[in-house]
Parts: C-alpha cells; structure tokens; sequence
C-alpha cells in the first residue's frame, strides 16, 4: 500500500467517477484503474461496487476512505512540521538597536548561505543584550561591544547621521552642522530608528517631532514636506531625495559604530555566519 493510492481512493471519491478522477489526477482510467486493484489485494477485500457503467464505494470502501483521510492529514502535518523544523534552522533572529546594521547583515549572511532567513526587531541597547543572554535572539546588533567573556562581539559597520536639508531652507548652503544649530526646530522622523531615535530624543530637547511609523508614507511626506529629517550614510539608506542636500552633522554622537554580538555557545550555524561576518568586515 502506497501513500500515492490513498490520494488516489481520496480523489476517486471526490470526484465521483473513475474517469473525472484520472482526469484530475492526470493519468489514464486504466492506469487508475489498476492502481485501485493493487491497493484492493493489499487490503484483501473490494472497496468498490461495481456495475457496467459505475463503481460505489462499498462499506469496505468508506472504512478505507476515513482510513485514508487520516493517514494523509497524519502525513500532511508530518511534512508541515519538518517544514518548520527547517526554517527555524534556516532562521537568524536579530536583536539590532538600529535598522541599518540588519540590512547589511542581511546581505552578508546571505552571501554566505543563500537559504538563511533573517527575522530582525529593532529594540533597545539593553533589550538587544538581555535577549542575546537569555537565547531569545540567535544575534545581537548593539552600539557597543560586549565586556562579558560568554559574549563574542565584532564590529559590523560604521553610520553617520546627516541633516537632510530641504532646498530653500535657510540652513540648506551650510556644508555641516551641529545639534546646537538643530535644536528647536521642526522634524520629520521616521519612528523605527531604534538608536538613531534615542539620539534625536537626547540631543535635541527643544525640537518638535512628526513622526511617521509608515515607511512609505514617511518616504512621500519626506517629498512633499519642508520640515527637517534626517539620513544616513548607510548604503542600503533610502531617505535622500534630491530636493534635498544632506548635511554631515559634526557632533560625536552622530557617529556610531554598530557590533555583532553572539553567545559563545551558539548553535554551528550561527558560529558560521559570525565568522564569515567577522572576517567580511576586517
């Protein structure tokens, strides 16, 4: 008994006939036919009635049937189950305190293994950390190395922040800028910028903040608007436009250094990624 004739018995059943079940299966009636002979030997008894022009499921037949139908669903959940088995382990989640740091990490951990899914979530310094310890998150991207001996960390990338200036605006021909010459002014921010939020917050008190969770509306907005925003030197940072001029912003905290953490016990294949990042990044 094959798993294939139970598909078949399920089929026949649906369908109604032999022959609008070889068509949906896409095989002749007789190689149906055949097949259903086969799976009846095994079994050792008829599942049909047979006349001239028809064939019924017999009561042998219906037993068989919910046999079938359970054996498949057994199986169904079987492969669903292994599906899912694969993907976690497949699967990186990522703790970053910053967007950025996740696409470049995207990138190369897919350099080095195709099938990897990244799962990442933008959290705070101290989340990032507490996650990575407690093996909620596979990695962690923090803006600072970790001191503990069962933490391993490697830089991943540098980020600059920028003013991105709107054409007209009376600070658009200054060639830098400070916090100072921002602060208490308008912004437009988008609100997944994890550190980068943290920093807007800390060094400009007095400014006032739209805020837009949407990306693609933010984007729009960003178009249309007059109101500050910022940007960064990321590669993979879309938020420039050009009726507007980025201002590198002077000041030490709009610089950031951005490492890749991981427990020292992790699984092999997180190891793999570590150090292919590692070495990627020297």
């Amino acid at each position: 008994m094959e798993l294939e004739q139970l598909r078949q018995l399920v089929v026949i059943a649906r369908a109604g006939t032999l022959q609008s079940a070889a068509e949906e299966l896409h095989i002749s009636q007789s190689a149906l036919s055949r097949s259903v002979r086969r799976l009846e030997d095994d079994l050792g008894q008829p599942l049909f009635d047979r006349t001239r022009n028809s064939m019924q499921l017999n009561e042998a037949g219906r037993l068989a049937l919910l046999h079938a139908r359970e054996i498949l669903m057994r199986e169904q959940r079987m492969r669903d189950d292994f599906a899912a088995l694969a993907k976690r382990s497949r699967t990186l989640r990522v703790a970053s305190v910053a967007p950025a740091p996740t696409w470049r990490l995207s990138a190369l951990v897919l350099e080095c293994d195709p099938t990897a899914i990244i799962e990442p979530d933008i959290v705070s310094e101290d989340e990032a950390s507490s996650r990575l310890l407690n093996g909620t998150c596979d990695l962690a991207v923090t803006a600072k190395p970790s001191s503990l001996p069962t933490i391993r960390s490697t830089k991943l990338m540098h980020e600059d922040l920028f003013a991105n200036v709107p054409t007209g605006h009376e600070l658009h021909g200054r060639s830098e800028l400070t916090f100072s010459d921002l602060d208490g002014r308008d912004f437009l921010i988008y609100s997944q910028l994890g550190y980068w939020h943290q920093i807007h917050r800390a060094m400009l008190p007095r400014a006032r903040f739209v805020t837009q969770s949407d990306r693609t509306i933010f984007l729009q907005q960003m178009r249309t608007s007059d109101l500050l925003t910022f940007t960064t030197n990321a590669p993979e940072n879309t938020s420039s436009h050009v009726s507007r001029k980025a201002i590198p912003i002077t000041d030490p905290e709009a610089h950031a250094t951005f490492w890749l953490c991981m427990r020292t016990d992790a699984a092999e294949h997180i190891g793999s990624v570590f150090e292919f990042v590692r070495d990627a990044t020297r």
